[in-house]
């Protein structure tokens, strides 16, 4: 990461990556719960996030769903990259 964005979650299903300015790059959509941890990878290019919903899903930067895990049985609370 280049240490230029933030990303953050919510209660609100959303996803959101930020400018260190406080300007929203992006606003990801896609989860059915409220989203409870959320991690960039370590290059940057990949946003992970885990929810309310019961899943884990990998996004691009710019907000692209790229992979949804199923398999837990209750809420994920927290997600990190290798």
């Amino acid at each position: 990461p280049d240490g230029q964005r933030i990303v953050s979650c919510s209660d609100d299903r959303t996803v959101r990556v930020w400018s260190l300015e406080g300007e929203q790059l992006q606003d990801i959509q896609g989860h059915t719960g409220g989203v409870l941890s959320v991690a960039f990878s370590p290059d940057g290019q990949r946003v992970v996030s885990g929810s309310r919903d019961t899943t884990v899903r990998v996004w691009s930067a710019e907000g692209d769903q790229l992979l949804e895990i199923q398999g837990h049985t209750g809420r994920v609370n927290s997600v990190a990259f290798s």
